[in-house]
């Protein structure tokens, strides 16, 4: 199956094609219809490298608004090394959807910098636990009007502790 036969917007079929993808992947081929055309809880498993970001990326992407003034999706990630990733690979992904924001918030960067362009409407918020916590905590972000919430590597985070993070996080979506 082609990105194109997944239902896409033009957009992102023509990033997707710039970066010289044109077979979905098996995670792909399932997950992002499902995403597209359902508001539904989803638990996707698959191994590193088989195309997960874009498999959730790729559909967020497609519903996000770029008229709405706030932050309408939260990708939630176990290290600063995937945030930056799936941030980058988000940015690849939307580089045709014009005003489309994203911001990665993470440990062992600058959290002014961070506030900075937080101000400046973000709408996908990529964070670490402990950063975007502590964000909240500031009041520095605004998850209530959040749409869409993927937990990367969730049991990776289970694993390094980041339970009570969570469960903060997800109270205030």
């Amino acid at each position: 199956m082609t990105f194109k036969d997944l239902g896409l917007k033009e957009e992102l079929n023509k990033a997707v094609e710039d970066l010289g993808f044109e077979q979905a992947m098996p995670i792909q081929e399932k997950a992002i219809p499902t995403i597209l055309y359902n508001d539904v809880n989803l638990i996707a498993l698959a191994q590193t490298g088989t195309g997960k970001t874009a498999a959730f990326g790729l559909p967020i992407l497609n519903k996000i608004d770029t008229e709405i003034d706030h932050t309408q999706a939260l990708i939630i990630c176990p290290t600063r090394e995937l945030c930056i990733q799936i941030a980058n690979d988000c940015k690849k992904f939307a580089k045709y959807i014009k005003d489309l924001r994203i911001v990665p918030v993470y440990g062992g960067a600058s959290i002014e910098v961070q506030i900075k362009e937080l101000k400046r409407t973000a709408h996908i918020v990529v964070a670490t636990p402990g950063r975007l916590n502590d964000l909240l905590l500031r009041k520095k972000v605004s998850i209530s009007k959040v749409k869409y919430v993927v937990l990367d590597e969730a049991d990776e985070m289970l694993n390094m502790c980041f339970k009570d993070d969570l469960d903060n996080i997800l109270f205030k979506t």
